[in-house]
């Protein structure tokens, strides 16, 4: 299943529906506004928040944390030694770890689990300006979380490189 993203949905207060293959309302993100820290929501069309996506105020590095219904879901990081590429890691609550790598910035990457592709972030398929798609390729992955992994990566690199 394909999702369309529009690029920079990440303004306090932005709100912005990530739409299906079809054109169809799947998710929106609701960023709230007057929090100490940077937060979104990951909705279903419902409006029922399924990941709730926070920027770490006290850590070393810049750190992403995911929680759905109030619990640890995910933290995210920039790996320490990654030379040509960008490339994060994923720690999920279970203890499983994901890898995100490619050209964040460019929106062209990619997040795997143990070597096997989980989702394809890219713009290559897009004709529409300032948007990228996510490419869930596996049947029984979760794409709220997909999603949301892609967006925290894209802040945390946008961040890192000063296009904040």
């Amino acid at each position: 299943m394909r999702y369309l993203v529009r690029d920079r949905i990440f303004g306090i207060g932005d709100d912005y529906w990530i739409e299906d293959d079809r054109g169809r309302h799947a998710f929106l993100v609701d960023g709230k506004a007057l929090r100490l820290r940077e937060t979104f929501e990951l909705k279903d069309p419902q409006g029922r928040v399924l990941v709730t996506l926070r920027k770490k105020m006290l850590a070393l590095r810049d750190t992403m944390t995911l929680e759905r219904d109030d619990r640890p879901l995910a933290t995210i990081r920039r790996k320490r030694l990654s030379l040509l590429r960008n490339h994060y890691r994923v720690e999920l609550a279970d203890g499983t770890g994901l890898d995100v790598s490619g050209k964040i910035l460019d929106r062209e990457f990619a997040v795997e689990y143990d070597g096997e592709l989980l989702a394809e972030i890219s713009r290559r398929w897009l004709s529409v300006r300032d948007t990228y798609g996510v490419s869930v390729v596996r049947e029984d992955a979760d794409p709220a979380l997909l999603i949301a992994i892609a967006v925290c990566v894209i802040r945390l690199a946008e961040r890192e490189s000063g296009e904040d």
